[in-house]
């Protein structure tokens, strides 16, 4: 891959983002919100197969009704909300030995987590942007989640009228389809045929919302969201033709000023 070998490691952040419903349950939704996720819902059950387009099924099923479906919401940004952003960089120590940082932002508080995470990006507007099925989600997520909290786009993420050419924008579920379209290949399926160790040996990301409101475990899902970043870096690593870094390797940042200084 051409553009990876060219590419310069430390000009690169790796993120990943972790959503819940913008509310604990369907009930807490404003009235207007709730008869438009029953309007969404409704499109979903014959998107999915669930019911079909030619039929109606009177009563619904308990699974198939808006409020049991509000589990699923927080995939959806006019539904749900941000509540972890990982973010990740390369790094080359004074014996040239290749670092990786992490620094999260987690926050109840969404326009507090969102501006912080843009400070990062202002800072550093040639940085590319890296993910796992980024472009279909985080990226479009975050950029959706900016606007609505009245907030504007760091470079990166306003695309507007931009050739494909001048996006920074890497994708490691994108390159690994090499054109193909007929499949989504999950994160811990690349690490298991790259030999990476797996970022899902604790929660998934349909327990998120659970541990979330629930549990009421931030620092739970944070260290799940570092996980996925770290696997993806270490993905990257390996389309370039490179071993990944260890777990030494890997730096967590306590405050944002240190992954300032350090990129």
């Amino acid at each position: 891959m051409r553009l990876l070998r060219n590419l310069s490691l430390d000009q690169v952040f790796v993120l990943d983002i972790e959503t819940v419903p913008c509310v604990g349950c369907h009930d807490d939704l404003a009235e207007m919100l709730q008869h438009l996720w029953e309007h969404k819902c409704h499109a979903l059950r014959r998107e999915k197969g669930w019911i079909s387009h030619a039929s109606h099924i009177d009563p619904l099923p308990d699974h198939l009704h808006a409020a049991a479906l509000f589990e699923q919401a927080g995939i959806y940004a006019e539904f749900g909300k941000i509540v972890c952003i990982s973010l990740g960089c390369f790094y080359y120590d004074k014996q040239e030995r290749l670092r990786f940082y992490v620094k999260s932002f987690a926050n109840h508080d969404e326009a507090q987590l969102l501006r912080e995470f843009s400070a990062i990006l202002e800072k550093k507007p040639e940085h590319w942007l890296c993910g796992h099925n980024n472009k279909e989600f985080d990226i479009p997520y975050i950029s959706r989640r900016l606007l609505i909290n009245g907030l504007g786009l760091p470079p990166q993420l306003d695309t507007a009228g931009k050739r494909p050419w001048e996006i920074n924008h890497l994708d490691t579920l994108e390159l690994w389809k090499f054109g193909d379209r007929k499949s989504f290949t999950s994160l811990s399926l690349l690490a298991a045929m790259f030999g990476i160790p797996t970022p899902k040996d604790d929660i998934t990301g349909a327990d998120v919302a659970r541990v979330y409101y629930e549990d009421q475990d931030l620092p739970r899902i944070v260290h799940y969201c570092q996980k996925d970043v770290i696997t993806t870096a270490r993905l990257l690593l390996k389309f370039r033709g490179e071993e990944p870094f260890t777990d030494e390797a890997v730096v967590y940042a306590d405050e944002a000023s240190v992954l300032m200084r350090r990129v």
